[in-house]
């Protein structure tokens, strides 16, 4: 039987130092139209292992020099190394193959094994390498199309705000009242989509590991002033308050409220939640405090931002996955439901949490921590 997956001949290393175990090992496993490779040695096994990754490896454990622990160690160890699957050859008790186990081995089997046995301990590790192969390669191909679609979606948009833009200032010809309101519509409805589309691409970015922080000293107090200067037109239109409260920090210095960070992720972060908070309040008042939680025995010094607001509130059940990926709320203004997942990935990258407390009919409160710089 021809063992095949994706058109390639699963091909197997075996590791002992015993040329007599690796003829019949071989043998074994030639039978069933796998490529084998015999090394006899751990560091021989570690150098080939980088050159050309096999698909799974039968690995001897009591070896000379390195035994079977210390190659499974530094395979699992290699940031460089895709997952292989480890079969460990054991002679000794079951406590030898739980100490593998627990390194990183993914099954084993003793000497003298059976040969019906060998193979469909290969077989099972093969389907779970070639299974993990699948799901990484479906992986790639969706950030890969999530990085096209959010880069091709923003250039028609670009385009399309500038030109209404110039629609709007009547550069091409006199427009009625009408059609300049049904131009402002457009616009912001555009730069809505704008705004989804750039969430979109940034949790693809944190998601794939691409996201580099530009870290330096930040003020939030500062930070918070120019969201809220930038918000409070849109809080107005509602006659709604939106107040800033920085009365600690102001009796602490300049200094106070500084930590390191990105300040334009932080901006990202208050942007959507003040945001959040006026658009799911409909009266009374959002207020931002921020302040300083001095440090303990237990605990380093913490800068927290409180945005509380008098809104809506959010039921207990949506509470659990509010942070999560594409969890809209229930109410009928939700978004897409990446804002609050996005400003978790932008917290917990700057070492910090962000948490929820929320009745219904009486409001949010949305906490930031973020550790304080020394």
């Amino acid at each position: 039987m021809s063992v095949v997956k994706n058109d390639k001949i699963s091909r197997i290393l075996a590791v002992d130092d015993s040329r007599d175990n690796l003829v019949l090992v071989r043998t074994i496993l030639e039978s069933e139209n796998y490529e084998i490779d015999l090394v006899t040695d751990g560091a021989t096994a570690l150098q080939k292992i980088a050159e050309s990754p096999p698909h799974l490896i039968l690995l001897d454990v009591m070896m000379p020099g390195m035994d079977g622990y210390e190659v499974t160690r530094r395979i699992r160890n290699n940031p460089d190394l895709s997952y292989i699957p480890i079969l460990l050859i054991t002679a000794f008790h079951e406590a030898s193959a739980v100490e593998g186990l627990d390194i990183g081995a993914d099954d084993f089997i003793r000497k003298p094994f059976d040969t019906d046995e060998l193979l469909a301990r290969v077989r099972s590790l093969l389907r779970l390498k070639h299974s993990i192969d699948e799901q990484q390669k479906m992986t790639r191909q969706r950030e890969d199309f999530v990085s096209r679609l959010t880069h091709d979606l923003r250039t028609p948009l670009v385009a399309a705000d500038r030109m209404l833009s110039l629609f709007q200032q009547e550069t091409f010809c006199n427009i009625s009242p009408e059609m300049k309101q049904a131009i402002a519509v457009m616009i912001r409805s555009n730069k809505n989509l704008m705004e989804m589309v750039n969430t979109l691409l940034e949790v693809y970015r944190f998601e794939a590991g691409k996201k580099t922080l530009n870290l330096q000293n930040c003020n939030l107090k500062e930070i918070a002033q120019e969201v809220v200067s930038e918000l409070n037109t849109l809080a107005n239109e509602k006659d709604l308050t939106l107040k800033l409260d920085t009365y600690q920090l102001d009796q602490q210095g300049d200094n106070a409220g500084l930590i390191i960070g990105d300040k334009l992720e932080l901006r990202r972060v208050l942007n959507n939640l003040i945001g959040n908070a006026i658009k799911f309040t409909d009266k009374g008042s959002i207020e931002i405090r921020i302040y300083e939680n001095l440090p303990t025995n237990t605990n380093k010094a913490e800068i927290i931002i409180a945005v509380t607001d008098t809104g809506y509130g959010i039921a207990p059940e949506d509470q659990i996955s509010i942070f999560e990926r594409f969890r809209q709320g229930r109410n009928k203004r939700s978004g897409s439901g990446l804002g609050l997942y996005l400003s978790r990935c932008i917290i917990e990258a700057h070492g910090g949490k962000i948490e929820l407390f929320s009745e219904l009919g009486k409001g949010s409160v949305f906490t930031i921590r973020l550790p304080k710089s020394t």
